[in-house]
């Protein structure tokens, strides 16, 4: 359901979505609190831990990695060129932050419904030189970059020394930059009040809360630093540095080489990154004796169990990740490693640098990289793919400006540059179509790769889509961003988008990009293994978002502590045995109360209007726009002939029709799960859900004989297996159910929003129409 993103990582440990929350992954469930249609806005938005004021009011833009553009060879064209460019810079500033606030529950941005065809326009990166709207070139251009050779100044991660020289102007000439200075600040000067980051082992995530809370203090530090010169922030972080080195009062976790946790080693990953920026970014700022042990610190806790994940002899398996890992592990351990590497190199006599690098590069070659498919669906899931991305932009990052090349690690993937295009398919207005595990807290890891990949794969989109999200404004976006950026994001692109790729194999669908009540669907089929054991046995599932709304939604993770959680992907696993992992969690078609098959090979077919938004956020959707997907999910069942599922959008995209067709030789039941208010009619064929003041009824038509709706607790069947330790309650969530006995059926599901100012004779009850006869102006009423 809604991933309110509450508070992100709330210690209170209350989001409304529990796990479906991207910033806590253990929850009591999805569950939305009732409040009305019209929702609160707030201009001051929270995330981290601890509270991140977040700045979603004013107007931005931002810069990158420097401007690559050419020359005009005629002086004249060339004038007329910049003025172009600074006239559409201009108009787009002049709107300021085109989010004017950001829903203070969904935390997505809130765009007014409006009109402005000069800033609405295209996205595109405009060519300017000027220095008051765009970066200029890095000058480090090196003809034969090696990882091992590094440009002479300091800092080399990320944000060499010309893009900080050049930042306080942008942020003058900027909203978007200036909006975020003032919350990385107002940031900073939150953590400066608290204590230093405490140690706490967690048996599921190790010590990676603590570590990924010291990277946050880090970064936002050392940007005030830089941005200031005032050494209290020189001094704070080298508190926190010391805290986490175990050398202040009471130390930090064991006190040998394994304090950073290398058997969990994203933990140790995390710390060395942030060790290596403290130690780069404020590299001249250090004294000899302070740059010493910091670099101590890092090679003794960070490289060196590094080495160990390398080697040949790593008896405890640190470096698992190492291998056939197309996934976040890779990408975040080996972006860890690069980056103090990197940070290192020159000053480090033991050689630990220059082998890690050796190492590190080739592998993220042929295992991060590879994280996307062909459609550019992350390979995990939804969540998942903020953790990878991070560590895969920062790494391609660091290794661009410290040592002036990626090294193939953004092109070795040709489908890489889709994965931003994935992102913004599976977020909703509800938030993200959150399928299976959702992961730890984030901290640090935001979805601000997408500027970093909008900028090197020329995709202004990206950028565009990001920079009004309530996670753009920390360091990375500083310097990620172009100010030279320019259009809306939602200007020309398609309301729905089919991945393909047969591990994937999902759907997009909605009546509008800008619209925050506007209606989503998403609905998958796919392989139920190969996804790192962060899949649930799902086939078929969907969420629903209108009204302002997910009406029907995900549980997201379950315990990562729980006995068996991770075991594998087998038919057998204990994974399969808790609910909200387990078929019978999903919003999908339960058959003899049993699993799905894992070797499930679904195929699947789909067609769209081919609606795209134009300029304006008022999006005014044709009645014959329409969209639908089909999926054949027989052999994700046992005891089954057939069984298929259709999910249309049809009525101009304001009813949704869920239909399946089955021959099961068991039970069968169709589950949803929500969190609204269930009421149910006389003859129990209309199920209304209310959720605050917003309705949506949802009717079973023609149907067949005994199908009603029922409701049932979000819990396990008593004739279930046990699963090694309880499962997690679900408070508030609801099973919207249709119990068959086994046969041939087809089930037909209509979920009608009520929109406001829609009479009742505007809804349309389709005609029955046979799946494989579907198409998108069939069924009709």
């Amino acid at each position: 359901m809604a991933a309110n993103y509450d508070a992100l990582g709330s210690q209170a440990r209350n989001s409304p979505y529990g796990s479906g929350d991207p910033y806590y992954n253990e929850s009591s469930g999805y569950i939305t609190p009732h409040r009305p249609v019209k929702k609160p806005v707030s201009k001051w938005v929270k995330f981290g831990i601890p509270v991140a004021v977040v700045v979603i009011a004013g107007a931005v833009l931002g810069g990158v990695l420097g401007s690559r553009s050419s020359k005009n060879a005629s002086t004249q064209s060339a004038a007329a060129a910049g003025a172009a460019a600074t006239s559409a810079i201009s108009a787009k500033n002049n709107v300021g932050r085109f989010a004017t606030a950001t829903d203070s529950q969904y935390l997505v941005p809130i765009y007014p419904m409006t009109t402005n065809t000069a800033a609405y326009t295209t996205p595109t990166f405009v060519s300017t030189n000027n220095s008051s709207l765009a970066w200029p070139q890095d000058p480090f251009q090196p003809s034969n970059p090696s990882p091992t050779s590094v440009r002479s100044d300091r800092p080399r991660l990320i944000a060499p020394s010309y893009m900080w020289e050049s930042l306080p102007n942008l942020i003058q000439n900027d909203p978007y930059l200036s909006g975020w200075n003032d919350t990385i600040f107002g940031n900073a000067t939150q953590y400066m009040a608290l204590s230093p980051v405490a140690y706490y082992l967690d048996g599921g995530n190790g010590i990676l809360d603590p570590a990924r809370e010291v990277k946050q203090r880090v970064k936002a530090f050392s940007y005030a630093y830089r941005m200031t010169n005032d050494t209290k922030w020189l001094d704070r972080t080298y508190i926190e540095l010391q805290n986490a080195a175990g050398n202040l009062t009471g130390g930090w976790g064991p006190d040998n080489s394994t304090k950073w946790n290398p058997t969990h080693f994203l933990d140790t990953a995390e710390l060395t990154a942030a060790y290596a920026i403290a130690y780069d970014w404020l590299y001249n700022a250090w004294t000899p004796a302070q740059r010493s042990s910091i670099m101590a610190t890092m090679i003794t806790y960070g490289l060196n169990n590094g080495v160990i994940a390398y080697s040949n002899n790593d008896p405890a398996a640190y470096g698992w990740w190492k291998t056939n890992t197309e996934g976040n592990w890779n990408c975040v351990c080996n972006n860890g490693l690069t980056m103090g590497a990197l940070a290192i190199l020159g000053d480090d006599t033991t050689g630990i640098a220059a082998q890690l690098l050796a190492l590190t590069v080739p592998n993220a070659l042929q295992n991060c990289a590879l994280a996307p498919s062909s459609d550019g669906t992350w390979s995990e899931t939804a969540n998942y793919w903020y953790f990878g991305t991070t560590g895969h932009a920062e790494l391609a990052s660091s290794l661009l400006t410290a040592t002036g090349s990626t090294y193939d690690l953004l092109s070795v993937n040709p489908d890489f540059q889709l994965t931003g295009q994935y992102h913004m398919y599976v977020s909703g207005p509800g938030s993200l179509f959150n399928y299976g595990d959702c992961g730890p807290n984030k901290y640090s890891t935001t979805a601000n790769a997408m500027m970093f990949y909008g900028q090197q794969y020329n995709m202004p989109q990206y950028q565009l889509f990001q920079r009004d999200q309530f996670d753009a404004a920390e360091p990375w976006s500083m310097f990620w961003y172009n100010p030279a950026v320019t259009g809306a994001f939602w200007d020309g692109l398609a309301l729905d988008h089919f991945f393909d790729n047969s591990t994937d194999q999902w759907g997009s669908m909605r009546s509008s990009w800008t619209d925050e009540n506007a209606l989503y669907v998403a609905v998958k089929a796919g392989t139920l293994q190969g996804h790192q054991t962060h899949n649930d046995l799902d086939c078929g599932d969907f969420v629903v978002d209108a009204l302002g709304v997910r009406w029907f939604g995900e549980l997201g993770s379950g315990d990562y502590n729980s006995v068996g959680y991770f075991s594998n992907d087998a038919q057998d696993s204990q994974r399969w045995l808790y609910y909200r992992k387990m078929t019978e969690g999903q919003n999908t078609i339960l058959v003899n109360q049993a699993n799905q098959n894992v070797l499930a090979a679904p195929t699947v077919r789909h067609d769209t209007s081919g609606t795209v938004q134009g300029s304006s956020t008022v999006m005014n959707v044709p009645g014959d726009s329409s969209a639908y997907f089909v999926a054949d999910l027989t052999s994700a069942y046992f005891n089954v002939t057939s069984f298929s599922r259709g999910v249309h959008l049809i009525n101009g995209r304001k009813q949704v029709l869920i239909q399946d067709e089955i021959n099961a030789s068991a039970s069968v039941m169709w589950r949803a799960h929500t969190n609204a208010t269930i009421s149910l009619s006389a003859d129990s064929l209309t199920a209304t859900l209310t959720i605050g003041s917003a309705t949506t009824t949802v009717q079973l038509l023609n149907p067949p004989s005994g199908a009603v709706f029922t409701t049932m607790n979000p819990v396990r069947f008593a004739s279930d297996p046990t699963p090694p330790q309880a499962d997690q309650t679900n408070d508030g969530v609801t099973v919207l159910v249709i119990s068959l006995p086994a046969g041939t059926y087809t089930l037909e599901v209509l979920i009608n929003p009520q929109w406001p100012g829609m009479s009742a004779s505007s809804y349309m009850t389709p005609g029955s129409v046979a799946l494989s006869q579907w198409s998108l102006t069939s069924p009709s009423s």
